[in-house]
C-alpha cells in the first residue's frame, strides 16, 4: 500500500510555526515543495477514483493554484495577523459547481497540532444556509437519517459557529432548533500523525468520506446541487 505523507511534512510545518517569516521560508522552500506540496498534489491525483466512487460531482483538481490544494500563503490584507504562511497543509475536494472553500466538499487538514477529515459546507451564504434550514424543517426524517447513518455519529463531531438566537422565520420551539441555528454545517473526524503517515491512509480517508456521505448528500441537495 502506498504512503503519501511522511513525518517530514509535520516537521516542516512545526518549524514553520516557529519561523513564520519570508526569509526562513525562502531558505526552506525546497523542503516545502518536496515534503508538503508534492505529497498533497500526489494525494489529490490518487484520491480521484475514491472520490468518484462516492459522487461524480466532486472534483480532485491537481493544479497548484486554484485546485484542490490550499495555497500555503495567507491572505493578510484584512487580518491583524500579518504572518505570511499557513502552518498546515490542506485539501478541499469541492463540488463541481463551487468556486471557493464555501462549496460543499470533503476536506483534509494536516497540521502539527491538529489533523482531521472534514465534510460539509463552511460559511454558506445567506441563500444557501436558508435552503438548508428549510430542508431540515421540510424533511426532518432525512436529516435525522443522515446524522444517524452507520458510523457517522460515532466517528464524526458536528462543528462550526451558530447563531445565538433562532433564525428569523423559524419556530424557536422547533425540535431541531440547534441545527437550524447553525451558521456552518461541517463535521470532522480526527486522525493521528501515525495514522496519516501509515501505508494506506488514502483508504482510511476514503472510508471516512463514505461514512459522511449521507450527511454530505443532504447538504448538497438542500442547496440545489446534484449528488
Amino acid at each position: 500500500m502506498q504512503t503519501h505523507f511522511s513525518s517530514e511534512l509535520f516537521q516542516f510545518l512545526l518549524e514553520l510555526q516557529a519561523n513564520n517569516n519570508r526569509a526562513w521560508f525562502a531558505d526552506n522552500k525546497a523542503r516545502y515543495e518536496r515534503d508538503v506540496k508534492e505529497p498533497l498534489l500526489n494525494f489529490i491525483a490518487d484520491f480521484e477514483p475514491h472520490l468518484h466512487s462516492i459522487s461524480k460531482h466532486f472534483v480532485a483538481d491537481t493544479r497548484a493554484n486554484g485546485g484542490s490544494m490550499f495555497r500555503i500563503y495567507r491572505d493578510i490584507r484584512f487580518s491583524k495577523d500579518k504572518t505570511p504562511y499557513k502552518t498546515h497543509g490542506a485539501v478541499h475536494f469541492r463540488h463541481e459547481a463551487g468556486k471557493s472553500a464555501h462549496a460543499p466538499g470533503f476536506y483534509l487538514h494536516l497540521g502539527p497540532d491538529e489533523i482531521f477529515a472534514g465534510v460539509g459546507i463552511w460559511r454558506p451564504d445567506t441563500s444557501a444556509v436558508t435552503r438548508i434550514r428549510e430542508r431540515i424543517v421540510a424533511d426532518a426524517e432525512s436529516w435525522h437519517g443522515a446524522l444517524k447513518a452507520p458510523g457517522f455519529a460515532e466517528e464524526f463531531e458536528l462543528g462550526g459557529e451558530s447563531l445565538k438566537r433562532p433564525p428569523r422565520g423559524f419556530d424557536p420551539d422547533h425540535p431541531d432548533i440547534e441545527d437550524l441555528k447553525r451558521k456552518d454545517h461541517i463535521a470532522a473526524v480526527p486522525f493521528t500523525e501515525e495514522e496519516v503517515t501509515a501505508p494506506g491512509f488514502i483508504d482510511s480517508f476514503a472510508d471516512a468520506c463514505r461514512t459522511a456521505s449521507p450527511y454530505a448528500k443532504f447538504l448538497t441537495t438542500a442547496v440545489g446541487l446534484p449528488y
